[in-house]
C-alpha cells in the first residue's frame, strides 16, 4: 500500500490540476527523509517475520495512515481558512463522495450490458420525473439485474409504485400494457427477498408422495417450514403470463440468490409438490392451482407477506374471484396486496373495499392505447376479406402482423391463402 500523503487538486505535489511548484501550497508539509527510509526498511523486513510480529505490523501501518489523514484534513482547514465549518464540511463529502463514486463506476464497469434499444418510444415511458433506479436504495445484486436486462431509467409506472411498495402500503395501479408494469412489482418484490429464508414451501421429505398428496392441511402443517421473511406470491391469469412473469423475475434477480417457481394447471400436480421441497422464496402462478396447494398444506402462505394481482380485471371475474378470496384465507394479516390493471371494472372496486387497506391510487391512462399506435377498421361482406387484407398488405409498410379469426379451420385456410398471395405466414 502507498502511504504517502494525498492531497486533493491544489494542494501541496499532488497530481491535481491546480498543482503548481513548490510553494503552491503554504500549508505542504515535507515527510522526513528518515521517516520514509525507516517506513521502507519496515516493509523490507515484513517477510522475514513471523504472523504475530506480522500482524503487529499492520496495525501500527494502520494507525500511521489515520494519522496522515487527520493531517491532509488539518490541511484543508487551513487552506480554507479554518473559519467556515460548512466549507470544510463540503470538501470532505466531496472527497467522500468522490470515493463513492469511483467505487460505483468499478461494479458498473463489469457490466454485461445488452444492447443499446433504439426503437422510438412515445410518452407512455418518457414521460419520467427524472428519477434512476439508484434512487431508490436497490441492493447492488438487483441493480445489477436491472441494468443488464437493459431498463436504464424507471418508466413512469415503475416511478409511481417501486418506492410506495417499499413502504409495504396497498397499491391499486392503473397502467397500460407495455408500460413495464410487471417489473413495477417484480423489481420490489426481489428487493424485500429474505434469501436466508423460503417459508413458502412445506417440508415432508419423509412421507412418500403419495401420502402427501392425501393429507389434510392439519396433518400436513406439522411438518411445515415457517420464518419471519418477506417472501411472495404473485397472481396471473394464464399459464403465458406465468411463465412470462418467472422469466422477468429470473432475469432481474438473476444476481440474487433466490429461488423462482412457476405453478399452472394443466401441469403436474406431483411435480409441482415435489418442486415444493426445495428452497422457493417467489411463487408465480395461476390462482386455481396455488389455491390447490395451499389446501394440501403444500405451499405453506402464513408468512407470505406480499399478493401481486397482475391483470386484476382478468383476476377478479367470475372465473377466478371465488379462489382469490379463498387464497387470501391464508395469508396473514399483515398482507400487502398489489393490484395492477388496465382496466377497473366495478368487480376491482368491490374487492378494493373488502381487502385493501387505504391503498395508493395510481392512475397513469387517459385512454387504453398506448400513443402512436394508428386503429382503423373496414367494414366488408365474406367474400372481400381476402382481397382487402391483401391491399393492406400493399399499400401499407407491415414487417410483422397477427391475425386472430374465429376457428381454426379458418386460421388454416387464411395463412395458405396469404402464402399464395406472397406473403410467408404460419399458423398455430
Amino acid at each position: 500500500m502507498n502511504n504517502r500523503g494525498r492531497y486533493p487538486p491544489g494542494i501541496g505535489l499532488g497530481r491535481g490540476g491546480g498543482g503548481g511548484g513548490l510553494n503552491s501550497n503554504t500549508g505542504y508539509q515535507q515527510r522526513p527523509q528518515q521517516q520514509q527510509q525507516q517506513q521502507y526498511v519496515q516493509r523490507h523486513m515484513v517477510q522475514n517475520q513471523n504472523p504475530q510480529q506480522y500482524q503487529q505490523q499492520n496495525q501500527q501501518n494502520h494507525q500511521y495512515q489515520q494519522q496522515q489523514q487527520q493531517q491532509q484534513q488539518w490541511l484543508r482547514r487551513n487552506q480554507l481558512g479554518g473559519t467556515d465549518t460548512n466549507n470544510v464540511e463540503e470538501v470532505e463529502k466531496t472527497v467522500q463522495s468522490e470515493a463513492n463514486d469511483t467505487s460505483s463506476q468499478d461494479w458498473k464497469a463489469r457490466l454485461k450490458l445488452p444492447p443499446a434499444d433504439t426503437r422510438y418510444r412515445t410518452e407512455d415511458v418518457t414521460a419520467t420525473k427524472g428519477n434512476e433506479f439508484e434512487d431508490y436504495f436497490l441492493k447492488r445484486e438487483l441493480l445489477m439485474g436491472i441494468y443488464e436486462k437493459g431498463f436504464e431509467r424507471p418508466s413512469p409506472i415503475q416511478e409511481e409504485s417501486i418506492p410506495i411498495a417499499l413502504t409495504g402500503s396497498d397499491i391499486l395501479a392503473r397502467a397500460k400494457n407495455g408500460t413495464g408494469k410487471t417489473a413495477a412489482f417484480c423489481i420490489p418484490a426481489l428487493e424485500k427477498i429474505d434469501q436466508d429464508n423460503n417459508i413458502i414451501q412445506g417440508g415432508l421429505p419423509s412421507l412418500c408422495l403419495h401420502d402427501a398428496l392425501k393429507s389434510s392441511r392439519d396433518d400436513y402443517a406439522l411438518f411445515c417450514l415457517s420464518g419471519s421473511a418477506q417472501q411472495f406470491v404473485i397472481l396471473v391469469p394464464t399459464r403465458e403470463l406465468a411463465l412470462q412473469t418467472s422469466q422477468v423475475c429470473k432475469e432481474l434477480g438473476k444476481h440474487l440468490q433466490i429461488q423462482v417457481m412457476v405453478t399452472t394447471g394443466g401441469t403436474s400436480l406431483k411435480d409441482d409438490i415435489m418442486r415444493l421441497y426445495q428452497p422457493v422464496h417467489l411463487l408465480v402462478g395461476t390462482p386455481g392451482r396455488i389455491l390447490d396447494l395451499a389446501k394440501k398444506g403444500v405451499c405453506v402462505l402464513k408468512d407470505c407477506s406480499m399478493l401481486v394481482m397482475d391483470e386484476a380485471d382478468k383476476l377478479l371475474s367470475q372465473e377466478f374471484q371465488p379462489s382469490i378470496e379463498q387464497l387470501i384465507q391464508f395469508l396473514p394479516s399483515n398482507r400487502q396486496i398489489l393490484m395492477f390493471s388496465a382496466t377497473f371494472p366495478v368487480t376491482v372496486k368491490d374487492f378494493n373495499d373488502r381487502y385493501l387497506r387505504k391503498p395508493y391510487i395510481i392512475n397513469l391512462m387517459d385512454e387504453l392505447t398506448l400513443k402512436g399506435i394508428t386503429q382503423f377498421y373496414a367494414f366488408v361482406e365474406e367474400r372481400q376479406k381476402v382481397h382487402c387484407l391483401n391491399t393492406l398488405f400493399s399499400k401499407l409498410q407491415i414487417n410483422q402482423s397477427i391475425i386472430f379469426c374465429n376457428s381454426v379451420n379458418r386460421v388454416e385456410l387464411l395463412a395458405k391463402k396469404i402464402t399464395e398471395l406472397g406473403s410467408a405466414s404460419c399458423y398455430r
